[in-house]
């Protein structure tokens, strides 16, 4: 594969039109700390409820 190729390859999968968020998280904001914090411990600790009952 020459490197043209590759380059164009390339640039074909970089998305257009997205909106790129390059801002660190914001921990003053609730949206933010359910999102980010909230949602993956819970969603965590439900897997594990639920791979402990599968178990029994």
């Amino acid at each position: 594969m020459t490197s043209v190729t590759l380059f164009n390859t390339v640039l074909v999968q970089i998305p257009q039109g997205i909106p790129n968020q390059s801002t660190p998280i914001d921990l003053t904001s609730t949206t933010d700390i359910l999102l980010y914090i909230v949602a993956p411990v819970v969603m965590i600790v439900l897997y594990v409820i639920w791979r402990k009952n599968k178990k029994k």
